[in-house]
C-alpha cells in the first residue's frame, strides 16, 4: 500500500539535538500487518528508568488491565476482558508462559532488559502463536548499539530503602555485536499505609469506647532481591545470515506480603518464594530479495521454591506448613519462512515444537513422610504448533489475510485454527486505514488445571471461541513539526469451556468447564507529537478500554448468583494517559492510570470485601541530561502514586502512598 507518513522524531534527554530537515516519508506498507491491531512501544516508555518492570510499562502506556499486588509481587496481564492464563507472551520468538500456571508474571521482566515490545490484540496474536484468547505481548532483544565500546551505568535509590542498579557493556563492528546487561534491586520494602480493614478502639479515663479509627501499620514481609543478568552476542558475516545468541539469567528471592487482614506478628512466620530461571535462545536468519528463512532453539530452566514456616509456640522452633518446590525444563525449536513472489502476494509458513518437563512436589511436615513424594507431580508435555498464511494485495487500496494454524498438546489436536484479515485505505487525506478481522481460537488447560495435587481435573476440555474486530486508524501531520495519530477498535468474543477453580466437598478446589464468557468492548488509542520551537518537544498519547466480560453460561445451582454479571477482577473501564515536554535536556513526564471498580466475587456482591473501588494513579518525574567531554550525565527524580491515593489492586494487599526515587546515569564516552 502507498501511503505518505509524516511524525515527530522523538529524541532522549542528552542526546545531541540538532536541526532536520522536513521529510515527506513514502513507503508501501508491510504485508506482513495486514488487519493486525497492534500496539507498539517506543524506547522512551521502555528506557524509562531502571526500575520499571514491563508490569509498569504496560500499565501506564496501554489500556490493557495489570493486576498488581505491588512492587516485586506477581504482576499478570489480561487483554480485553479476559484472565492472564488467555495472554500468550513470547521472547525473542519462544514462548515463556509458565506451563504450570499457564501465565507470566511481569514483575520479573525488568523493561531495561527489553529492546522491542509490542502487544498483539485478539484475533492478531494468532499471526504469532495459539491460545491467545486476550492477546499476546510480543517481547525480543535487538543489536540496536553503537559502533565500538559502549559503557553505562545507573544507580537508583528510592524509598523504603530501595536501591536499583543498572550497568551494560556494549560492543558492536561491521560484524560483531555483543551486549552484558544486569540488574540488581533490593529493597525492605517496609512502607506505612492506612489499613481500612481493622479498627482500633479509643477509649477514655473510665475505659468506655468513645470511638475506632484506622490504624497506620508497616508493610510487614515485604522484602526482596532481585538479580537479572542478559548476555546477546550477534554475529553478520555477510549474505543475507545473521547469527543470534541471548541468555538471561533471574534469581530472585522475595518475602510474600502479610494481607491487611492478618493479627500475627511478622517474627512468628517466614512467607518466601524463590526462583532461579535461565532463558537462552540461539538464532540464525538468511534473507534474499523475495525470500526469508530463519531457524531458532531455546531451552528454559526454572526451579520455583515456596516456604511457609510458622511459630507454633512460643520460642519454639518454626514448623514448616508448607515446603513446595516446583521444576520446569522446556526444550523448543522453531523453523519459518517467508516468500514474496510479487508485489500483490506474500506467503508465510511457521512450525514450532516445545517439550516440558515438569516436577512439582510439597514435602510439607504436615504430610506423613512415606506419603510427601506423593503430594504434586511429575509430568512432560509436548506442544506443537505449525502455521500456513496467504496475503493479497490486489490493488493500493485494499488488503486481506488467511492464516490457518493446527496445534497439538500432549496426545490431543485442536482444531483448526483459521482467521481472516482485511483492511482498506478509505483515503490518503488522513491516511484512514479500516481494518477487520475474525479468527477461531482455544487455550488447552494448564498443566496444573490438569494434574495438580490435589484437585487437578485431566478431564478438562480446551477452552474455545470466537474473536471479531473491526476499527479504524489514521495519520496526520508534518514531518518534525506535528503529527496527530489515532485508531478505534471494536471486538466481540464468546469462549465457551471457561475453566474455573471451584470449591468441592472433599475440602479442596478443582477446576471445571463451568463458564461460558462474553466479553466485547471498545479500544481507543491516540497520540500527539508536536515540536512548536526548535527545542521544544510535546509528546501526548492515551489509551482507553471499554470491555464488559459476562458470564453468560447456564447457572450450576439455584442459589448461583454469577450468571450475566461481571467476571471477578475485569474492570469493565480502564484507561492511561502520558504527557512529555523536552526542551535542552530538560525532561517532564507525567503518567496517569484507571481502572474501575472491580469485583472480588463471582455474584459481583457489593459487600465491603465483595468489590475494589475504582482508583487513579498518578506519577511525574523530572530528567536533566548533561553532555561533558568525557561523560553523558543523566539526573532523574521521580515522584510516584503523586496524590498519596489511597487504593488496593488486589483485595487485602496493602499498596504504598506517595514514594521518591533518584536515578543518576553515567555513560563515558569512548
Amino acid at each position: 500500500m502507498i501511503a505518505a507518513a509524516s511524525a515527530v522524531v522523538v529524541l532522549h534527554a542528552g542526546e545531541p539535538q540538532q536541526e532536520l530537515d522536513n521529510v515527506i516519508v513514502t513507503a508501501r506498507r508491510p504485508m506482513k500487518e495486514i488487519g493486525i491491531q497492534k500496539t507498539t512501544f517506543d524506547s522512551t516508555a521502555l528506557k524509562e528508568n531502571v526500575a520499571l518492570s514491563m508490569a509498569d510499562v504496560l500499565a501506564y502506556n496501554s489500556s490493557v488491565f495489570v493486576k498488581s499486588y505491588g512492587r516485586a509481587t506477581l504482576s499478570t496481564v489480561a487483554f480485553r476482558g479476559t484472565s492472564a492464563s488467555h495472554t500468550q507472551v513470547s521472547w525473542n520468538g519462544m514462548r515463556i508462559n509458565n506451563p504450570m500456571l499457564g501465565m507470566t508474571d511481569f514483575s520479573t521482566i525488568p523493561s531495561f532488559f527489553v529492546d522491542r515490545a509490542s502487544l498483539l490484540h485478539g484475533s492478531s496474536s494468532v499471526t504469532e502463536a495459539g491460545g491467545g484468547l486476550g492477546g499476546l505481548v510480543k517481547l525480543g532483544t535487538a543489536p540496536d548499539m553503537p559502533e565500538g565500546f559502549g559503557l553505562a551505568y545507573i544507580q537508583g535509590i528510592g524509598s523504603f530503602r530501595t536501591f536499583d542498579e543498572f550497568g551494560r557493556i556494549t560492543f558492536r563492528n561491521d560484524r560483531w555485536a555483543t551486549s552484558t546487561r544486569v540488574v540488581y534491586s533490593s529493597s525492605p520494602n517496609d512502607f506505612r499505609y492506612t489499613n481500612h480493614d481493622k479498627k482500633l478502639n479509643i477509649y477514655d479515663d473510665d475505659n468506655n469506647i468513645i470511638g475506632q479509627y484506622n490504624p497506620t501499620e508497616r508493610n510487614r514481609s515485604g522484602s526482596f532481591k532481585d538479580f537479572h543478568v542478559l548476555q546477546e552476542v550477534y554475529f553478520t558475516p555477510g549474505g543475507g545470515n545473521r547469527f543470534g545468541m541471548s541468555a538471561w539469567f533471574v534469581n530472585s528471592n522475595r518475602e510474600l506480603p502479610m494481607l491487611t487482614t492478618d493479627y500475627a506478628d511478622e517474627t512468628d512466620f517466614d512467607n518466601r518464594q524463590r526462583e532461579r530461571t535461565f532463558r537462552g535462545v540461539v538464532s540464525w536468519d538468511h534473507s534474499r530479495s523475495s525470500w526469508k528463512t530463519g531457524l531458532r532453539g531455546g531451552y528454559v530452566n526454572t526451579w520455583l521454591a515456596y516456604d511457609y514456616r510458622r511459630e507454633m509456640a512460643p520460642g519454639a522452633p518454626m514448623a514448616t506448613m508448607t515446603c513446595s518446590r516446583s521444576r520446569v525444563n522446556t526444550v523448543y525449536g522453531q523453523a519459518e519462512g517467508e516468500y514474496t513472489p510479487s508485489r500483490k502476494w506474500y506467503f508465510t509458513t511457521s512450525a514450532s515444537i516445545y517439550q516440558h518437563f515438569v516436577r512439582s512436589t510439597d514435602r510439607s511436615s504436615a504430610v506423613a513422610p512415606s506419603e510427601s513424594e506423593r503430594i504434586g507431580y511429575d509430568r512432560a508435555r509436548v506442544e506443537f504448533s505449525g502455521s500456513v498464511s496467504a496475503k493479497w494485495q490486489p490493488t493500493q487500496w485494499l488488503g486481506m489475510s488467511m492464516i490457518v494454524r493446527e496445534e497439538l498438546f500432549g496426545d490431543r489436536w485442536a482444531a483448526p485454527v483459521p482467521a481472516f484479515f482485511v483492511d482498506a485505505l478509505l483515503s490518503r487525506k488522513g491516511n484512514l486505514m479500516a481494518k477487520a478481522s475474525v479468527t477461531r481460537n482455544h487455550r488447552f488447560p494448564s498443566l496444573n488445571d490438569l494434574y495438580f495435587m490435589p484437585g487437578g481435573n485431566p478431564d478438562l476440555k480446551a477452552e474455545e471461541g470466537y474473536t471479531y474486530d473491526a476499527g479504524l486508524s489514521c495519520l496526520v501531520g508534518e514531518a518534525d513539526h506535528f503529527s496527530l495519530s489515532g485508531s478505534a477498535t471494536w471486538f466481540d468474543s464468546k469462549i465457551d469451556n471457561w475453566i474455573i477453580w471451584l470449591p468441592t466437598t472433599k475440602g479442596f478446589f478443582s477446576p471445571r468447564n463451568v463458564k461460558r464468557v462474553h466479553a466485547y468492548g471498545v479500544e481507543l488509542k491516540t497520540g500527539i507529537a508536536w515540536r512548536p520551537l526548535e527545542r521544544w518537544l510535546f509528546d501526548f498519547n492515551a489509551s482507553y478500554s471499554w470491555t464488559p466480560s459476562v458470564n453468560i453460561g447456564d447457572k450450576m445451582s439455584s442459589a448461583d448468583l454469577s450468571v450475566g454479571k461481571q467476571l471477578p477482577y475485569v474492570p469493565v473501564h480502564s484507561s492511561s494517559f502520558t504527557a512529555r515536554v523536552q526542551h535542552r535536556g530538560w525532561s517532564l513526564l507525567y503518567k496517569w492510570c484507571y481502572y474501575s471498580r472491580r469485583y472480588t466475587m463471582s455474584s459481583n456482591d457489593l459487600s465491603i470485601s465483595g468489590y475494589l473501588p475504582d482508583y487513579y494513579m498518578n506519577n511525574i518525574s523530572l530528567e536533566k541530561a548533561f553532555s561533558f567531554r568525557p561523560l553523558d550525565l543523566q539526573l532523574k527524580l521521580a515522584v510516584n502514586n503523586l496524590f498519596n491515593e489511597d487504593y488496593l489492586s488486589v483485595l487485602s494487599r496493602p499498596m504504598p502512598g506517595i514514594n521518591f526515587e533518584f536515578f543518576i546515569a553515567v555513560t563515558p564516552k569512548f
